[in-house]
């Protein structure tokens, strides 16, 4: 966890410094109908990205009743994310309101049923009876409140004990990752474009895993570690993307290599043509430009040596 942990704080530096340039309106809004489209497909709704594209832009589209409220509800519930105090209930059970409109009669209330969680093998869970959950969901976020452990290990814990919970009789799945995301905004604001919900999707089956191992072991251990190497692999895809984004911006195919060679000292003219979108000849050219200038250099072998870019 330590290790994950402070993998995670330095790719967030890393992407933190080009934020400001490189995340724009167009990035964020992409990013953020990645996480509805992930946050839905875990939940069986494959209306995809295109469509909530066409709904966030007020265009009508092809789907059930119910899949295009999962959608719209889904859609008003992230709006506010940055808006919701992560260690308030009362905002928790706000943002269950929104997520579930026309949908449940009772959204934003606590569930009034005992319940069990199945999978195709059956009842994999059985939640706490209904009669304990609102002393059980004020327990927790008293501990979000007032908890010394770091708020990125606190996230996952919450993630895992929300969903040991089980306090509503729907929409638990996506309000606990809405909720992770929420805390994990309060502790870095770059936080509101990345996707992490995306990668969940991209790894659904080991998320009910860890789910299901923590639930026999009786501690969120395997579900926290799990959700932070999500979290990593988030950060880093992000960083990536920005990084892209800020070569292509460049002015010229020269200023666009070092920009990215700075940053990726290790990358292969292979995928530094792929990158750029030209042939390794063209590359290989361009970077015997920048030697002969002294504003590159190879140093190492061409196996295992990297690039160093002269200010």
């Amino acid at each position: 966890m330590l290790s994950l942990s402070t993998c995670i704080a330095e790719e967030l530096t890393k992407l933190e410094f080009e934020a400001s340039r490189t995340i724009t309106p167009m990035l964020r809004k992409k990013n953020r109908i990645k996480t509805l489209a992930g946050t839905l497909e875990i939940e069986g709704n494959f209306m995809g990205e295109d469509k909530i594209t066409a709904l966030l832009d007020g265009k009508r589209v092809l789907g059930t009743y119910q899949e295009v409220l999962e959608v719209e509800g889904a859609i008003n519930s992230y709006k506010e994310l940055e808006n919701y105090r992560y260690d308030s209930l009362d905002d928790l059970l706000k943002a269950h309101k929104i997520l579930m409109k026309d949908i449940l009669v009772k959204a934003g209330s606590f569930r009034g049923v005992n319940v069990g969680v199945g999978s195709k093998e059956g009842v994999t869970h059985v939640a706490p009876p209904c009669n304990v959950v609102p002393d059980l969901m004020q327990d927790l976020f008293e501990w979000l409140k007032n908890s010394d452990e770091h708020i990125l290990i606190k996230s996952c814990v919450f993630h895992y004990e929300f969903e040991f919970i089980h306090p509503f009789s729907d929409g638990n799945g996506r309000i606990g990752r809405l909720w992770q995301s929420v805390i994990l905004y309060h502790w870095r604001k770059v936080f509101n474009a990345i996707p992490t919900e995306s990668i969940v999707r991209d790894n659904q089956d080991n998320y009910y895993k860890a789910l299901e191992d923590s639930g026999n072991l009786g501690e969120s251990t395997p579900f926290v570690e799990f959700m932070l190497e999500v979290i990593l692999m988030t950060i880093k895809s992000s960083v990536k993307s920005s990084v892209k984004s800020s070569v292509k911006s460049s002015s010229n195919t020269e200023d666009r290599i070092l920009k990215y060679l700075k940053q990726n000292p290790k990358t292969t003219i292979k995928e530094l043509a792929k990158l750029l979108d030209l042939t390794t000849r063209a590359v290989e050219k361009q970077i015997s430009t920048l030697k002969k200038e002294g504003r590159l250099q190879r140093v190492g072998s061409a196996r295992k040596g990297f690039w160093k870019v002269s200010e």
